[in-house]
């Protein structure tokens, strides 16, 4: 089955670079692998608690879908970060990326 995605390091370009002109701070804390790396969003309201939400592919559709890291849509910060390091260390292909936004929107899901 052929994977017509778009490469995750272009994805990710494509995505935040318009985030610069509306002002919305992101930052990538890992780079993972440029071609078929999963995505793991830090989305940061700046009120004390994240949305934690992650890519996984449905083995029933073979599509990538999102969804909540840690099964709740909103967490503290300090458990999302501790999950991070936890993803970081078993998926070296994994990107992480925070963004700073008080809508907490998901730019990758449109």
């Amino acid at each position: 089955m052929a994977d017509d995605r778009l490469p995750t390091g272009l994805l990710v370009d494509a995505t935040l670079t318009p985030l610069n002109g509306r002002g919305i701070f992101y930052y990538i804390a890992q780079k993972g692998n440029h071609g078929s790396g999963l995505i793991l969003l830090k989305l940061n309201g700046l009120k004390g608690q994240v949305k934690l939400i992650t890519q996984q592919r449905n083995f029933m559709t073979d599509e990538i879908e999102w969804i909540d890291a840690l099964g709740e849509d909103m967490v503290d910060e300090s458990r999302a970060d501790e999950y991070i390091i936890k993803a970081r260390d078993l998926d070296p292909d994994l990107w992480i990326i925070e963004i700073e936004d008080e809508t907490m929107q998901n730019p990758f899901d449109v």
